[in-house]
């Protein structure tokens, strides 16, 4: 993505299908430790594309936001780490 981080969607409930406001982004699988290989997908022309590791299907949802998934728990975020 021009701009800005790529974002993260994991697949941790085990959904068929999970839909997303970007059209490149990467899939984890599982969250950690339990991810696959991130995988950087591009949609392209398409609304919908299936991870080839996890079989998710993501598909495209012009209504949302870059930071938005359905289910919502889907996008995810790197733990912030703790200043010690």
């Amino acid at each position: 993505m021009a701009g800005g981080k790529t974002p993260k969607f994991c697949n941790e409930a085990g959904m068929r299908e999970i839909r997303i406001g970007v059209k490149e982004f990467e899939c984890i699988g599982a969250a950690p430790p339990f991810d696959h290989p991130h995988v950087f997908l591009d949609m392209g022309r398409e609304s919908e594309i299936v991870c080839p590791y996890c079989s998710t299907l993501y598909r495209h949802d012009a209504g949302m936001k870059a930071d938005q998934s359905v289910p919502a728990d889907a996008l995810w975020h790197e733990p912030r780490k703790v200043a010690v």
